[in-house]
């Protein structure tokens, strides 16, 4: 049986790494597979982060000292979310990585955060060219790992199903609900579409619901009744499932097309309609029309709202296409897919 390292960014506080190595790792114990687990950033720095209070330097410096020491006690095989040292060049990480076989695992277009930094712009290439595979979590960053290392696998944030079991006593809100769920960094998507919003308001009865945190209620867009949630694992599937359409509005850059589209993911099985920005891995997840709606403009989105509040029959036929659809997007579905890479993988390289 295969000994298993994984080397994540957060621990389960942090969604990517919950809902990609956690979760797989999880399941492969549950068949007996040797698995240890290292997180990088520790619950405080995730705090600080959603809080966005100051980062503790000291903290920073152990996280950086504990991963050293981890790397080298950890097996030859090893599963890496996106970068064992994060801004460090990738001549640091060549020297830990040397007697190992590696899997890179990216969700988002991360390349963006080194845009531009001379010692670290090449270093993700470098470690894709290197690695024994990569698996990436949409079409954008497929079609780019593809040209670097030609064993590649897309393998989308999943979800379990079994967290989001349809209770009859989960009522919807009484208003009707537009929500929105993810961290303070990306609530800029949200302040970007404040016209949006203000608009919607002027002709929509609505609340905005924010799960995330409750702290971001000083950036409260005016005009607007808005409600904020702190998120915990606790509550996050019987919120979403009490509102009435997910939405995620993006900007056109190039981190926002190498996006995993985990929020529609997430609202689909809530059995939710959607409406989200026509942009990167959205554009597979939303059939237009279908589960919901593919909006560019801000009338395309009012036209869209419009619709699912005042036609009862298309907004049940939208709910229904979601829940349908989002087996293909559960860990149910790709936990074979995901062990078998894993398996084939290091039992190649091993073998050659």
């Amino acid at each position: 049986m295969i000994h298993l390292s994984f080397f994540t960014k957060y621990s389960t506080q942090g969604a990517t790494s919950r809902y990609r190595s956690f979760a797989f790792a999880s399941r492969l114990v549950e068949l007996n597979y040797n698995i240890e687990i290292h997180s990088f950033m520790d619950i405080h720095y995730l705090s600080n982060l959603f809080a966005k209070k100051p980062k503790n330097k000291w903290r920073i410096f152990l996280s950086y000292c504990q991963r050293l020491f981890a790397v080298l006690r950890s097996s030859d095989n090893i599963v890496i979310e996106r970068e064992l040292f994060p801004y460090l060049p990738y001549g640091f990480e060549k020297i830990f990585l040397r007697n190992k076989q590696y899997i890179l695992d990216f969700d988002d277009n991360v390349w963006e955060d080194y845009r531009g930094k001379l010692l670290l712009n090449g270093k993700y290439d470098h470690l894709i060219k290197n690695a024994a595979g990569v698996i990436v979590g949409n079409n954008y960053l497929e079609q780019y790992v593809k040209k670097i290392n030609s064993n590649v696998i897309k393998i989308p944030t999943v979800i379990n199903l079994g967290h989001y079991k349809q209770d009859k006593s989960v009522q919807k809100f009484e208003r009707f609900s537009l929500v929105w769920i993810g961290s303070s960094v990306t609530y800029r998507y949200i302040k970007s579409f404040a016209p949006m919003f203000q608009q919607l308001s002027k002709l929509i009865d609505f609340d905005l619901i924010i799960i995330a945190s409750r702290q971001l209620e000083i950036e409260k867009i005016e005009g607007v009744s808005m409600k904020f949630h702190d998120w915990s694992s606790e509550i996050e599937t019987v919120l979403l499932q009490q509102c009435h359409v997910g939405i995620m509005p993006l900007d056109n850059d190039d981190f926002s097309q190498g996006k995993s589209g985990f929020k529609l993911i997430q609202y689909q099985a809530a059995g939710l309609p959607m409406i989200a920005s026509p942009i990167g891995e959205n554009t597979h997840i939303i059939a237009d029309t279908i589960n919901g709606y593919l909006a560019s403009t801000l009338s395309e989105w009012v036209t869209a709202v419009q619709n699912l509040i005042s036609d009862t029959e298309l907004y049940n036929r939208m709910s229904t296409a979601s829940k349908e659809k989002s087996y293909h997007y559960s860990i149910q579905h790709y936990f074979p897919i995901y062990k078998q890479f894993i398996d084939t993988t290091f039992h190649e390289t091993c073998s050659k």
